[in-house]
């Protein structure tokens, strides 16, 4: 057991997906709730904005440089000396696969060095534990809307690892459709902060975007919207670029929104949580507080935190399958297009 506490386990967490280079330390306790003793995360927005999107190779390199000393600080912050944790867990995809090598070896080497097992995570499945990182007291079943740069998703979560896709994207993710669009305003990489700061210059009602499939079903669509955004531009170019951001967040917001809500209803959840990187746009988030006020169910809203990619909810993912399932084995590899399959 854990040098900090026989009563609980302690695992150290790695997440080097994309373009953030991040370990934490997390404890489980005995009732299964979650203890965050440390996170550190180390962006590369600075080393990717110049190119208007996270470059693979760049990122890979980075993620060398860097996993040393994060982890180290991770385990400083924890109070730990190298080797006092009982696991050791990182994401095995989906996401970049040079990134994800970086992790996964850095994992495999600290698990043989140290003794302790090993456990491979999938990241979409992380984002599903943000909720519990910082509420215990989550009912199910849970609506969760995982929103990020790569994903769009409305998922049922009947208990932590027990899950059904309800809907997702046909095309473009939202995060995707953010990004796109401020590249083509030249506001910037990345497309969501920089969109949501400007957005709220603008007016949401000035440009009548379309709400693309809003009533049908409970899968996504972001591609046409992008489209209109850029045929409005060509034809109106003296319009506000406020206006034009204000107007399209809102429509995304407004399907986003929608959509949770009917699945929730189907569910019949208990509660509504947000995940994922696109968790962290402000009028999203007013929104979804909204919604679950006026339907009746608790809205959760991760901390900004843990809305971004981090090492946190990987290692809660990972305390949840190594007491579930064991540890993985060490030859496992990485899955660049690793998909989320439900578990019931």
């Amino acid at each position: 057991m854990s040098a900090v506490n026989a009563t609980r386990t302690v695992l150290l967490g790695i997440e080097t997906s994309c373009d953030e280079t991040a370990a934490s330390v997390v404890a489980r306790r005995p009732d299964g709730s979650f203890e965050v003793v440390s996170s550190v995360v180390s962006s590369q927005i600075d080393l990717h904005a110049r190119y208007g999107g996270v470059v693979p190779e760049v990122a890979s390199r980075a993620h060398i440089e860097r996993i040393n000393p994060v982890v180290a600080e991770a385990m400083r912050e924890a109070g730990l000396q190298l080797g006092e944790v009982d696991a050791v867990a990182a994401t095995v995809g989906p996401g970049l696969v040079g990134s994800l090598l970086v992790g996964v070896s850095a994992a495999k080497a600290l698990s043989l060095v140290w003794g302790v097992p090993f456990v491979g995570v999938n990241h979409l499945e992380a984002h599903l534990f943000a909720p519990l990182l910082e509420d215990p007291g989550v009912a199910f079943p849970l609506l969760v809307l995982l929103v990020s740069g790569g994903h769009t998703m409305l998922l049922g979560m009947d208990r932590p690892g027990g899950y059904r896709l309800l809907g997702r994207t046909v095309d473009d993710a939202a995060g995707e459709a953010f990004d796109k669009v401020a590249r083509y305003l030249g506001l910037g990489y990345p497309g969501g902060p920089v969109i949501d700061r400007l957005a709220l210059e603008g007016n949401p009602t000035a440009i009548a975007f379309p709400r693309s499939m809003l009533h049908d079903g409970l899968d996504f669509s972001f591609s046409g919207l992008k489209t209109s955004v850029v045929n409005h531009v060509r034809r109106h170019p003296d319009v506000a670029a406020a206006d034009v951001a204000a107007s399209f967040q809102e429509a995304v917001v407004d399907v986003l929104v929608h959509k949770a809500r009917l699945a929730a209803a189907q569910l019949g959840a208990a509660g509504m949580s947000l995940a994922g990187g696109v968790a962290a746009n402000t009028r999203l988030r007013a929104r979804w507080l909204a919604a679950g006020e006026a339907d009746g169910r608790r809205a959760h809203l991760p901390s900004l935190a843990y809305c971004t990619d981090n090492a946190a909810m990987v290692a809660a993912a990972g305390l949840w399958r190594l007491a579930e399932q064991g540890p993985s084995a060490l030859d496992c590899g990485v899955d660049p297009n690793l998909s989320l399959t439900p578990a019931v």
